[in-house]
């Protein structure tokens, strides 16, 4: 397995490449903008994307879905609880930048538990509310990807509609601390860490 990121827009979203090398089918992981951009690298590359899999609805995780779906005709799985998020810019946020973000197509619901397959990689999703209440991560091969539930050292805002400080501090110590210490994070902004520097250095979870 081999996995890209790609910073992608104003704010710097990471946008996640899985890759499966035997056969270089790819799940893309929050395409947050720029999708014409991350298309033409997909394509470059010789990736043939399977779905769009996304942690949260918020408009710089989802900015460039639609581009990717368009190209690709792959589904996008998203957990209930943001559903309504991928047609309102209001509650995705972007249309307070003034460039309102609504995707349509294949949507397909992820819960708790459920395992997204690559070949012979899997995935589980990890409900992880607070950011966003259908915020979730996806756990597997050593590595999660934590969308902007847990970063370096800081944990996601919960000062936008619908989410919850208390969720979210409940879901790091409860589920993403409860994994290996060696797990290696990787959030939606920033660089990579562990749990294990997690569970000692987050001052907000400590």
């Amino acid at each position: 397995m081999k996995l890209y990121r790609m910073p992608l827009g104003a704010f710097a979203t990471n946008c996640y490449i899985v890759v499966d090398e035997s056969n270089q089918h790819c799940l893309v992981v929050d395409p947050g903008s720029e999708g014409n951009r991350l298309v033409e690298f997909l394509k470059e590359k010789g990736l043939q994307p399977e779905a769009v899999i996304l942690t949260h609805g918020h408009g710089d995780h989802i900015g460039g879905v639609q581009a990717v779906v368009d190209e690709f005709k792959v589904p996008i799985y998203i957990n209930k609880g943001d559903e309504e998020y991928l047609t309102n810019g209001e509650l995705n946020l972007s249309s307070t930048y003034g460039q309102p973000v609504k995707v349509t197509g294949d949507v397909r619901l992820i819960k708790e538990a459920d395992v997204i397959r690559l070949g012979d990689h899997t995935f589980t999703v990890i409900e992880t509310p607070g950011h966003t209440p259908g915020g979730v991560c996806f756990y597997g091969e050593g590595l999660v990807l934590a969308g902007d539930t847990l970063f370096q050292e800081s944990i996601g805002r919960t000062d936008f509609p619908r989410s919850s400080y208390e969720d979210l501090i409940d879901a790091v110590r409860t589920k993403l601390f409860a994994l290996p210490d060696e797990t290696v994070v990787y959030p939606g902004h920033g660089p990579e860490t562990t749990i294990g520097h997690e569970k000692i250095y987050n001052p907000f979870v400590r």
